[in-house]
Order: structure tokens, then sequence, then C-alpha cells
């Protein structure tokens, strides 16, 4: 492994995540209260969301940026066809099980894509600020696909839950809404406007970053210790999966013109699998999906998977695809 491979693994995101895992295994009463964790998530998505704006706001839209959007918002309602046929055939779920869980894969986890942001930071490839939009952009459309291939597109959905009533959840859950707000906020107030909040949100963000991968840590490896529902098929899926989905999107992403970080970014994106806004999203949809499944692959093997291997070899792919090399 070269410098800079060891440099991002000895980070302290990563090792806080490392931590996490390791209390748990040992059984620790280590825990960070939910009301602090839901705090610390709003503010990583805010923080996120608002840099991205400033850096839109600095370089300005162009023929890449939407080349970006309308790569991401197609990755979100393809990733999810392929892994539903995997899920059903190799994995042996049925329908529903398998409809929520591409809907997973399909979708992103936002804190897998800030700590992707962290290390290739730290590699000098850095991703455009515009791929916090394509992040925000890639949610709805693998929840619509996951919940059309369990359920069908006709009338009502599980619960009782009509389809308008199913679209404005998928399209204004709170992730979205913070991201995509937060973008718009730090679009419009640009630079200038930002220097009044950025000892909040810049100064403080590696620290609660930190904190949060501690807490993902705890949880990954307590759900995975305790989950009953997990076979050794749905183990290589979820392993399988961000290897094929990161492949796609950073290869995608070079042939739209994006450079070294922003082609990783969108290859980690289609590499992550959601634990927070799809969820939400099934539960209200899908109510008699597993949870113990879907949750124990994206969150317990896929996040670990990424955080601590998946990232960097995107990382390397993307930098041999483009031709340039990370910093020493």
């Amino acid at each position: 492994m070269d410098a800079v491979g060891i440099q991002a693994l000895t980070s302290p995101v990563v090792l806080f995540f490392v931590l996490g895992l390791l209390a748990a295994v040992a059984r620790s009463d280590l825990a960070i209260p939910e009301a602090i964790a839901k705090g610390m998530s709003l503010y990583l998505m805010a923080a996120i969301g608002l840099k991205g704006g400033i850096e839109v706001a600095e370089s300005g839209l162009d023929g890449t940026v939407l080349a970006a959007l309308a790569a991401g918002i197609g990755a979100g309602f393809v990733m999810p066809l392929y892994a539903y046929w995997a899920l059903k055939g190799f994995g042996r779920l049925d329908r529903i099980n398998a409809g929520a869980v591409a809907a997973h894969y399909g979708s992103i986890s936002v804190v897998t894509f800030v700590t992707a942001v962290e290390i290739y930071e730290l590699q000098g490839i850095p991703p455009q600020g515009y791929m916090v939009a394509v992040m925000a952009s890639m949610e709805s459309p693998a929840i619509l696909a996951g919940l059309l291939l369990a359920r069908g597109a006709g009338g009502k959905e599980a619960g009782g839950q009509s389809t308008k009533e199913m679209l404005h959840e998928v399209l204004f859950n709170a992730s979205v809404v913070l991201l995509l707000g937060a973008f718009a906020i730090g679009w419009i107030a640009g630079p200038e406007g930002f220097a009044d909040v950025e000892p909040f949100f810049g100064a403080m963000f590696k620290g609660v970053l930190c904190i949060f991968l501690l807490d993902m840590g705890l949880i990954a490896a307590r759900r995975l210790m305790d989950s009953r529902a997990l076979t050794w098929r749905l183990a290589v899926i979820a392993i399988v999966l961000p290897l094929v989905n990161g492949v796609i999107g950073t290869v995608l992403g070079t042939m739209i013109g994006l450079d070294t970080g922003s082609a990783a970014a969108l290859g980690i994106l289609c590499a992550s699998a959601s634990y927070i806004a799809v969820p939400a999203a099934m539960r209200l949809a899908l109510p008699e999906a597993d949870p113990g499944i879907y949750l124990t692959m994206s969150l317990s093997i896929t996040f670990p998977f990424n955080v601590l291997i998946n990232i960097g070899l995107i990382g390397a792919l993307a930098a041999v695809l483009t031709g340039e090399r990370a910093a020493p």
C-alpha cells in the first residue's frame, strides 16, 4: 500500500469508525444518545449542502454539471433493476423484500459520500461542489424504482398509502429537503454570506463527522452480531453490488468528462447504499418488508466495506481512468 493509502486509512475519520466497530465487538456499553446522533446527521447534511452550493456559486452551472446530474438520476433508476434480479435469483428473496433491498442499493448514503470527500481531499483529488446536487438527486429515483418493482405502478400501496402520498414522502423526505435546501442557500449566499457561519459549518465539520462515524461503527457491528435474517448469499450480494456499482459509476463519470475526484465521487455514490432515507420510505410504503434484511445488508455490511475498502479502490480506479495521480 502506498503512502496515500496508508494516510487515508489512518485518518481520524476512518479510525473513529473502526473504534466503534471494535467497541461493539468487545460488548462495551459505549453509546451515543439517539437525539445527539440525529442532530449530528442534520448538521452534516446541512454543512455538505452549504459547501456544495457555495462552490457552484463560484464556478457556475455548465454542461458537465448537467451531465453529472443526468448520470446520477439515470443510475438511480437503473441500479435497482439488476439489484432486484440478483436479490430474487441468487439471493432467493421474495418480490417484496427484493424490491425493498433493491431500492437501498440504487439510492445513496450521505455519510459514505461525506467520508469519501474527506479522504479524496486528503489524497489531493477533491470532488467538485456540484456533486452534492448529484447526491441529492439520486435518492428519489431509486425509491420509486424499488417500489415499482415490489408493488407495480398502480393503486394503493401497502398499508393503505396512496401513490400520491408515497410520492410526497419520496420527494419531500427530510434528507432531500435539507440537502437541496442547504445547497440552494449556499448557492444564493455565496462565499461572502457563508463567512458569517463558517466557524460552525466549517471548522467543526470534521470533528462532528468523527463522532458520527463512531456511532455508525457501534450500530453496524451490533446489528450484524444480532441479525438472524442475513444469509451468506445476501452477504455476498452486499459486497458485490457496491463493487459493481462503484465501477459503473466511476466509468460513467469518466466518460462524461468529470475530473478524477468527481468521477470517484459518482462511483462512491453508486456504490453506497442508503440506511436512513430509504428505510424510512420502506417502513411507510412496504411495511411487510423485513428491516432485518435491508438494514443489516446496507448498514452492517455495505457501509463498513465502503468506508474501509471501497472508497480507496474507487479513488484508485478513477485516477487510472483519468490518468491523474493522487498527491503524494
